[in-house]
């Protein structure tokens, strides 16, 4: 009887396990060199900033193109 909801509960961690691990990069600001980049992980506390939207991209190359339309990326 209690294999089935612990089989249940195997299925639901495997199928849910690959939406997890998917990569996010987000487009941040360093405020000391006040220059912007595209990084992998989202930022902690620090140096970093994350600036724009505040989301989160799929891929690198979203990123970096959004990043063109980020205000205090392109004013310099």
């Amino acid at each position: 009887m209690t294999a089935k909801p612990i089989a249940a509960a195997l299925l639901l961690a495997a199928l849910a396990m690959p939406a997890l691990a998917q990569e996010a990069f987000y487009i941040v600001r360093d405020s000391t060199t006040k220059k912007c980049s595209v990084v992998a992980e989202k930022p902690s506390a620090g140096t970093l900033t994350i600036v724009g939207s505040g989301t989160a991209y799929k891929t690198r190359e979203q990123a970096q193109e959004a990043m063109q339309s980020v205000r205090v990326c392109v004013e310099e």
